[in-house]
């Protein structure tokens, strides 16, 4: 008897994947990651 795939593991995995990558660019340009900037305050102009 076959197996059912997991579809929400692989999801969860390409998330993952995607997220990491991204913060890796942000690191590569100098900003900071997504992560950092929903918590942080808020410079005042």
């Amino acid at each position: 008897m076959a197996t059912k795939p997991n579809y929400q593991f692989e999801k969860r995995q390409r998330e993952m994947a995607k997220q990491k990558k991204k913060q890796e660019k942000a690191q590569r340009k100098g900003s900071p990651s997504p992560a950092e900037q929903a918590g942080g305050a808020k410079e005042p102009s």
